[in-house]
Formats: structure tokens, C-alpha cells, sequence
């Protein structure tokens, strides 16, 4: 094995395995997909650690590859089909959405940062893979040109309730992510259902902000 593939071995082993995940379509993918490709050449020796990894190389916001073992028990809780199309929000170089693309019928990415969103385009047309496309938009925009979803991740956390994303998933669809409405933050699901969406929490975890999902600031007196 190269340094690299006993690394992801290590990360699913050592990470994701003992978070509970199970899925044997999550742990394939998180060994078969290179996470190194997905960051800068300076930080590539950091791929496999247990953090969120700055992608980013400067600039005023900082955009991160979440923790591996957050992205699996999200995905996990998703219970994403193989007929399913997926919206992956924020999805920085494209990291989580190429895991989702190997066990889901389509990916639609979005990033906010246009050179990201390049990067992340690139690096699908380097691995191969055919299935997710990627635009530039606001986290809080989604896709609403390719809703309805069945799925929708978010790759980070939102401090505001996300209303145009739910509005984006169909009758039954689900949206995973860290909501930190407040504290603790938490991994929650929502269902859309008969036109109304139930909030269930899944465990508290932490997770950066995306852009344009940060709480706004109370006026003081």
C-alpha cells in the first residue's frame, strides 16, 4: 500500500468505523476516494487527520473539508438510495461529494467561492467522475434550478434555520447538517413531509460555518 491508501485505511479504521458508521457503501468509498487530491499540496500530509481541514489559501473566508468521521454518521443518517439525486451545499474542493456520488444517482455541488468550485471540477474531471456537477451560488441558495432533492448535505454548519434549502427537497426528501441555532450544535435531519418538515437531532457535533449561514448579529442598545 502507498502512504496514502494506508492512511485512508487508518482514518476508516480508526475514525470512521468507531463512530458507529456501518454502511459498507460509506466505509468503500471513504478507502477508494483519494481525500489528498481534495486539499493543497502544503497540506496533504494533514489528509487523513482526525480535523477540519482548510482547503483554502487565503482569502477572507475560510473553507474547510469537515471531520471524515462527521461526514460518514451525516451521510449515514441520511440513508441515501441509489436512485437518489443529491444536493451537496458548500461543498468547498469537492471532497464530500465525491463519497456521495459513489453510491448516489447524481450530485448537484454548490460553492460560493468560484476558485473552490474550479478545483472541485477539476479534480472530479482528474478522478473520473461523471456524475456530479458543480455551480457557483450561496450556501443559503442551494440549487433551486435543479430542485426538488432527495437529499441535501450540508458540508459545515448553519447558524440560521436554512428555509430556502427546505424548500429545495421533495415530498419525503431529507437535509443533514450541524445546526447550531444553539448550543450545543448539533447534527440534526429534517424530513420534509405532507409539506411540513420535522427536526430530528442525531448528536452534537461541531463543524465550521458556511458562508451566508452565519447567525446575524443582535443590535445592542
Amino acid at each position: 500500500m502507498t502512504g496514502f491508501s494506508t492512511a485512508r485505511q487508518y482514518m476508516v479504521d480508526g475514525q470512521v468505523r468507531p463512530s458507529d458508521v456501518t454502511d459498507d457503501r460509506i466505509l468503500e468509498a471513504m478507502l477508494t476516494v483519494p481525500r489528498e487530491v481534495f486539499v493543497p499540496a502544503s497540506k496533504q500530509a494533514l489528509a487523513y487527520l482526525d480535523l477540519d481541514l482548510d482547503v483554502t489559501e487565503g482569502g477572507a473566508d475560510r473553507r474547510c473539508l469537515i471531520k471524515p468521521a462527521l461526514l460518514a454518521k451525516m451521510l449515514q443518517a441520511a440513508e441515501i438510495k441509489a436512485t437518489d439525486r443529491v444536493l451537496l451545499v458548500g461543498c468547498a474542493t469537492g471532497y464530500a461529494a465525491a463519497i456521495v456520488a459513489r453510491f448516489a444517482a447524481e450530485v448537484s455541488a454548490t460553492e460560493s467561492d468560484p476558485a473552490l468550485a474550479g478545483k472541485a471540477s477539476a479534480v472530479f474531471v482528474q478522478l473520473g467522475i461523471q456524475n456530479v456537477t458543480v455551480k457557483t451560488a450561496a450556501a443559503a441558495d442551494g440549487d433551486a434550478a435543479g430542485a426538488p432533492y432527495d437529499v441535501i448535505v450540508l458540508n459545515g454548519a448553519t447558524e440560521i434555520i436554512p428555509t430556502g434549502l427546505f424548500g429545495q427537497l421533495q415530498e419525503g426528501g431529507r437535509l443533514v447538517g450541524v445546526f447550531g441555532l444553539t448550543p450545543p450544535p448539533r447534527a440534526t435531519i429534517v424530513t420534509r413531509s405532507h409539506g411540513d418538515f420535522g427536526h430530528r437531532e442525531l448528536f452534537d457535533a461541531t463543524a465550521p460555518v458556511l458562508p451566508g449561514l452565519e447567525r446575524v448579529p443582535a443590535f445592542v442598545f
